[in-house]
């Protein structure tokens, strides 16, 4: 049966009818659809706001999904105090033996005192933290022996803590997909309606078996990671191009390489010294030379995957719009995706313009910018007037896609275009206003790149209370969304429990 939803306001106000019929938008006018021969089921959305779906750009599903069942830690302000919390867990519900206890969310980068490992001495039972940023993790010495690392291997950066938090991830498949339902569940509450999930370790193989399953949620553009290229390629999975047996919900996504660290962990690769850092890291860490950056690319390239390069660091974003220099032109069907540099945290001026001119979409994370000003106003100080600089990208003509990074910010659209477009959060003066995101401009960079609210375009949608063009940036954060449509079925609101 077809779905007829009458008296829908677009963003502009105009007030229109929409068809839906096999998961797109088949009619949509100002004037009254003319009844045909064909059942249809008519609702009244009374005057609401209809959207096109939004996209999170960037999210790790598996790790968001498990951040609610470890202990929050991002609210400590020093090792110590995060030592505490720890130890009134442990008090409280102390883990199983043989199991460690996860903490995550720690951002030490503004702490007074440093993590050491007699700090997270509690006995015999194993703790290991994740920082905020996920690029370091703290554990101790029972941790360490339960999982049988060295005894100097107690802070972990970078691809050590990657590989570390992956396998304390793994959990079985049965638990995790139930989780990864309720977590799709409450990302459709807030509008969801797809994401390019970069999950370090199988995100393609696990997101075929939600979708073999029946799961029709959300859209997915699964990553993949060196450790899986050669896999994924035996198997015919390309970038832009649909996964067999998932209904048309599971594309493949992205390959992900890594070019520097992250702000906090003070290894993201700048021009630039960090203050009080000296030796050959002081200003930051390139995970790879620039000519093994460049045939990791090539080699994911020649399989038809396109590269996603994590760039935080000014220098670092340098080389991956080299890279991507480097690499020449797209096949057509490539270069119709195009390729992407996640984070862009930190931008040489004279790189800003590069992002248009090769076709690289800059695919940030705008509530990064609230939770780290002032880290960045201390280590990047003098250079944060280029510093999450959404508005200038925008204006040098690069295209946005705009995310969450979840775990590291939260999985909520409405968050991440309030951050782009207010620049201020709890109140606090806008940081850098100046860069700040027009409405229109987030909305566009938050609708996954697909053909809008258009006759034969999906049936991807959001219903709102509010117009969120005429609200504030707080209003934004909390925005009231009556129901989310995701290919023509409703995945939130009171149609979505018909059945």
């Amino acid at each position: 049966m077809s779905t007829l939803l009458r008296n829908a306001r677009r963003y502009d106000g105009t007030v229109v009818d929409l068809l839906i019929e096999n998961g797109t938008i088949r009619w949509l006018s100002s004037e009254p659809w003319a009844r045909g021969s064909k059942p249809v089921e008519e609702l009244d959305l009374d005057g609401r706001w209809v959207g096109p779906g939004l996209w999170d750009s960037h999210v790790h599903f598996g790790q968001w999904t498990l951040v609610s069942r470890r202990l929050d830690v991002s609210g400590a302000g020093s090792a110590a105090e995060t030592a505490a919390l720890v130890r009134n867990e442990v008090a409280q519900h102390p883990p199983e033996a043989g199991t460690v206890l996860i903490g995550q969310g720690f951002r030490d980068g503004l702490w007074p005192d440093q993590p050491t490992p007699e700090l997270l001495e509690f006995g015999d039972v194993p703790v290991a933290l994740v920082s905020g940023d996920v690029h370091c993790m703290w554990i101790n010495a029972a941790a360490q022996r339960l999982l049988g690392l060295p005894a100097d291997a107690w802070l972990l950066r970078e691809k050590d803590a990657f590989d570390l938090n992956v396998r304390l991830s793994v959990v079985p498949d049965a638990h995790l997909d139930a989780w990864v339902l309720e977590t799709a569940a409450t990302a459709a509450s807030r509008g969801v309606v797809g994401i390019v999930d970069l999950e370090m370790s199988g995100a393609i193989a696990s997101w075929q078996r939600r979708f073999g399953a029946g799961f029709r949620g959300l859209r997915v553009r699964a990553g993949v990671y060196p450790d899986d290229l050669d896999r994924v390629a035996a198997a015919g999975i390309r970038t832009g191009q649909v996964v067999p047996g998932t209904g048309g919900m599971l594309v493949g996504g992205p390959f992900k390489l890594f070019s520097d660290g992250s702000l906090n962990t003070r290894t993201a690769w700048c021009y630039d010294d960090y203050p009080g850092l000296s030796g050959p890291d002081a200003a930051g860490l390139a995970i790879h030379p620039a000519d093994e950056l460049l045939g990791l690319a090539r080699a994911a390239l020649a399989r038809g995957l396109l590269p996603a390069i994590h760039a935080i660091g000014d220098r670092a974003t340098t080389l991956a719009l080299d890279t991507f220099e480097a690499l020449g032109p797209l096949p057509a069907d490539l270069a119709a995706v195009g390729g992407s540099i996640e984070h862009a945290q930190l931008v040489a001026l004279a790189d800003l313009p590069r992002f248009a001119a090769l076709g690289v979409r800059a695919s940030v994370q705008p509530e990064h910018a609230m939770d780290d000003r002032d880290v960045a106003d201390h280590y990047w100080a003098g250079r944060t007037g280029r510093a999450f600089a959404y508005r200038a990208l925008w204006e040098a003509g690069a295209e946005l896609a705009l995310g969450s990074d979840a775990p590291v910010a939260p999985l909520d659209p409405w968050v991440t275009i309030a951050a782009a477009v207010s620049r201020s959060r709890d109140g606090c003066e806008p940081w850098h206003p100046e860069q700040a995101l027009p409405i229109d401009a987030a909305l566009s960079a938050s609708w996954g790149g697909e053909r809008q609210l258009a006759v034969g375009g999906p049936a991807d949608l959001v219903i709102t209370d509010r117009n969120p063009v005429d609200v504030d940036g707080e209003q934004l954060r909390h925005m009231p969304v009556h129901a989310t449509m995701v290919a023509g079925e409703w995945t939130y609101g009171e149609w979505a429990s018909r059945g």
